[in-house]
């Protein structure tokens, strides 16, 4: 197959449904070798199958592709590295990582569980962090051995992590944790010839199609399906290519047919007393501070 990404290794998490899947039926109509990755858990993250991995590798084959199954759990070391060992054995390298599973268990601050806030802060920040982990260790290693790579990882942020959202205190975390693991990543693998980017998609998946129902509605027949998981995949394809070399430790939000930049926290009005402020005149001058500084954005969700 040809395309952007022709020849190059792309492995996907939480690919068997939703925007994975669509990144990774994407990336392979690019030219790219995947490795699909799905634990195949339910919504909330109980239960696991090899199924939905399985019948992702097997549409990509299908189409004249080239991919293979992963079902292991990516939150364990063992898992992480058997995914990054799989691309490896299976097509001899690995140039793309796009970090995207997850899951919800939604419920608000007072009635959230540890278990529930564990949970999710596993699979969505601990999730990125032993895949990437995994494969910047590879791609550190090609580097000193005079093989500098084009790589490429993807992680998979939110609105939520930006803006918070009602009822989503452990994915907010979460995400919010993985802008800021991107950021970091992206200037400490920049070295080693390792790009990598955040995306915050808006899409219809089993994450959203719930708790944003009005919102994720599917359109009428024939109108433009703004919220279909396909929309966001070719903007994964390109910053998973080598013709996004220069663009590093950025977050693009991507909705329909919309991509956004974001520009994330920057200083804003300051005030210097040269000296220690009292708490009262500390007080005053966060007043007169926040009297010309720009409203914060709405709550996710809350808009």
């Amino acid at each position: 197959m040809t395309g952007i990404c022709a020849g190059r290794v792309a492995v996907v998490t939480g690919a068997g449904r939703g925007l994975g899947r669509a990144h990774a039926l994407a990336l392979a109509a690019a030219g790219a070798h995947v490795v699909v990755n799905d634990l195949g858990v339910a919504a909330d993250g109980a239960g696991t199958s090899a199924g939905p991995a399985q019948r992702v590798a097997d549409e990509i084959r299908a189409r004249g592709g080239r991919a293979v199954a992963h079902s292991g759990d990516i939150t364990t070391t063992d898992g992480a590295a058997s995914l990054v060992g799989t691309a490896l054995d299976t097509f001899g390298r690995l140039d793309t990582l796009v970090n995207n599973a997850g899951f919800l268990r939604d419920r608000m601050l007072v009635n959230l569980g540890e278990d529930d806030w564990d949970a999710v802060i596993r699979v969505h920040l601990k999730g990125h962090f032993l895949p990437l982990r995994h494969a910047a260790a590879h791609w550190r290693a090609e580097t000193k051995s005079g093989r500098t790579p084009a790589a490429r990882v993807v992680n998979t942020a939110s609105g939520a992590g930006l803006l918070g959202s009602v009822g989503q205190g452990n994915y907010s975390a979460a995400k919010a944790g993985i802008l800021g693991l991107t950021l970091v990543a992206a200037a400490e693998m920049a070295r080693y010839g390792v790009q990598i980017n955040a995306i915050a998609p808006a899409a219809r998946t089993r994450m959203t199609e719930r708790t944003f129902a009005a919102t994720m509605a599917a359109p009428a027949d024939g109108e433009f399906d703004a919220m279909a998981p396909e929309n966001v995949s070719p903007l994964v394809v390109w910053l998973s290519s080598a013709d996004s070399a220069g663009v590093t430790g950025r977050v693009f939000e991507a909705e329909g047919g919309r991509i956004t930049v974001m520009e994330g926290w920057r200083p804003g009005p300051t005030e210097d007393a040269g000296s220690r402020w009292t708490p009262a005149g500390a007080g005053e001058a966060a007043r007169r501070l926040l009297a010309t500084a720009e409203e914060p954005g709405p709550v996710y969700g809350a808009r």
